[in-house]
């Protein structure tokens, strides 16, 4: 049985996903795209969740919260590394809760592990990214005194471009 972390939320836990977990945290992806109205971009699959999360290479890791041994949430993951401060970092990727569980304090209990497991890390920094239209998040985040990066703009490569991209570096001309 994995071991479960104590908040100070009565009733309520967090642990870390094991394999097993897998259909779980789909759901909860499921539940974040509705929530974010992109649902028709989910492609993820459990079998790439399996492979991608607790497969021979790791590449995120996942923390579930628990209200009275039912699963209302999650945050996804990973290690990012700042070249200026010489020290990683954990990027959240996502973080979601059940909209029957939100407004108890348990989104505000997975970042509070998250800062508590980046310090024990010794990681220089805990970052994330919130779409420009979320407002309920936005004010949880502005409440816990995270503040915007307005002097950075995020670029993606992905699909088609992604693809041409490697091919210009398999070509030799990158």
């Amino acid at each position: 049985m994995p071991q479960k972390i104590p908040t100070d939320i009565p009733g309520c836990y967090l642990r870390f996903a094991e394999k097993e977990d897998t259909a779980l945290i789909l759901d909860f992806i499921h539940g974040l795209a509705a929530y974010e109205k992109m649902a028709d971009q989910v492609v993820a699959t459990e079998e790439l969740l399996r492979k991608n999360l607790f497969g021979k290479q790791s590449y995120a890791e996942v923390l579930l919260a628990y209200d009275r041994d039912e699963p209302v949430g999650f945050a996804l993951f990973f290690h990012s590394f700042s070249t200026f401060r010489g020290q990683a970092g954990i990027y959240l990727e996502d973080l979601y809760v059940n909209p029957s569980a939100r407004g108890r304090g348990i989104g505000t209990a997975l970042l509070a592990f998250l800062a508590q497991l980046a310090v024990e890390r010794d990681c220089a920094r805990l970052e994330w990214s919130v779409l420009n239209w979320n407002k309920p998040a936005i004010d949880f985040y502005e409440s816990l005194k995270a503040r915007p990066l307005d002097d950075w703009t995020t670029y993606r490569l992905s699909g088609r471009a992604l693809r041409n991209m490697a091919q210009h570096a398999a070509s030799g001309q990158a």
